[in-house]
This record gives structure tokens, sequence and C-alpha cells, in this order.
């Protein structure tokens, strides 16, 4: 079975063609779907002007409704592997043989395309949530440890598909990750080069920023030892 590239898209018409463009042209072997979740600019149009397979949301969900979309499209369509990317354009499909391989040779649920498997994450304002979030993991998890845990690119095993579509509580975000490795979820990293966006704005501004973070700080530190655990592999 082809793996499917899932790419929430929120309006991302200057950066949607050259995204699936680049896919059609450059790996056709692999299948995609563009979740456009609630684009109030032209993303919907570019989609049905080029006849790309999107699945068109009505209204924005947020990141982790868009997810929870293409991953029941991946389920009922019979997929075996999902990768996500981001529809910006920073995430190079290049690198999903490998994440495969990765996955294939260890037997583990996700494979998350890091930007510092292998090169030192550097400590800039920008990084600090980074770090942060990357020393509560650890701290919350025995040890455990990811490099890169805002990184969307990411692969997702048959299990994990149904997880992610169907459980409420299963997120694209960093306190997931905690969660899941408390649940013996075997996760690894490979490392990937990421581009910067050339277009549009991202959602996260200073004070989203800043929210964000304070969201993080209380689902890895409280809200996650509330919810309930199944043990994999066990």
């Amino acid at each position: 079975m082809k793996p499917l590239i899932l790419i929430p898209a929120y309006n991302e018409s200057e950066n949607i063609e050259r995204v699936v463009d680049n896919i059609e042209k450059n790996y056709p072997q692999y299948d995609y779907v563009i979740i456009n979740d609630g684009s109030t600019d032209t993303t919907r149009k570019i989609c049905a002007r080029n006849g790309y397979n999107v699945l068109d949301l009505p209204i924005n969900v947020g990141l982790s409704g868009a997810i929870k979309s293409g991953m029941r499209y991946a389920n009922y369509y019979g997929y075996d592997y999902v990768v996500q990317i981001d529809g910006d354009g920073q995430h190079d499909p290049c690198y999903i043989e490998a994440m495969l391989d990765k996955m294939k040779e260890t037997g583990c649920d996700i494979v998350i395309g890091s930007r510092f498997k292998e090169k030192k994450k550097p400590f800039s304002p920008r990084m600090l949530g980074s770090h942060l979030i990357s020393a509560s993991i650890r701290l919350t998890t025995g040890g455990k440890y990811v490099s890169d845990v805002t990184s969307g690119m990411r692969l997702f095993n048959k299990k994990m598909i149904k997880r992610f579509g169907y459980d409420i509580h299963y997120s694209p975000e960093p306190d997931t990750l905690a969660y899941l490795l408390n649940c013996n979820v075997n996760i690894q990293e490979v490392q990937v080069e990421m581009y910067d966006r050339v277009a549009g704005v991202s959602y996260l501004d200073f004070k989203s920023s800043i929210w964000y973070m304070m969201k993080m700080m209380f689902s890895i530190y409280i809200f996650q030892w509330v919810r309930i655990r199944t043990k994999e592999g066990k």
C-alpha cells in the first residue's frame, strides 16, 4: 500500500501549488490529500483549478481537527502509513523514504523528521520554547528524549492512524508525544533539513506562542497524568 501524504492547509494560497506540484512531479509513488481547513483565501479555488486531491472542510477546525479528518480519510481508504507535512513548503518529501525505512527497521509507531537528531539544537529566543518542551518531556517520561518536539513532519503507522483519527485526546502536539511515550509507544527520529516559509504568515505570533507554551506545560505536567493509559506491548 502506498503511504498517504497528509497536507493540512489553512490559508496557504501562496504555497500550496509549489508543495503539491513538487509531489506530483517528483514523488508519484506517494498518494496525497490536502485538508483545506476552512481557508478564507483562495486555497480551495487553487486546489479545484488544479484538480488536486482535497478534503475541503467547511469551517476552520484547527490543526488537530484537520489531522483527525485526514487520519479518518486514510483509515477509510485503507492506508497503512500516513506522512504529515505542512502546507507551507518547509518539509521535503525526499526524506519520506528514510522515515519509512526507520519504521520498518525498528517496528516503531511514529517517526519524526527532526532538524536536531544529528545536529545541535540552536539556543535562540525562537528555540527557547522547544528546549523547554523537550526538557519537560524528558522529565515526565523517565528520560525519554525527543529532539524536535515541534516538527510537523511525522510518519504514523496503522495503529496510530486509528488513534489519531478517532481518539478525541490525540493531537499533533508535543503534549501528546509525552503521553504516548508514557504509554510505551515507540517514537523514533530521523535527521531532515527544513526550509523557511517563503510566503504567507505563521499562525503563531508572539501572543499565541506564549499561550501555546502555557497550554503545553499544563498538559505535560498535569493533564497527561489523569488520562487513561494503554500500555503498548504489554
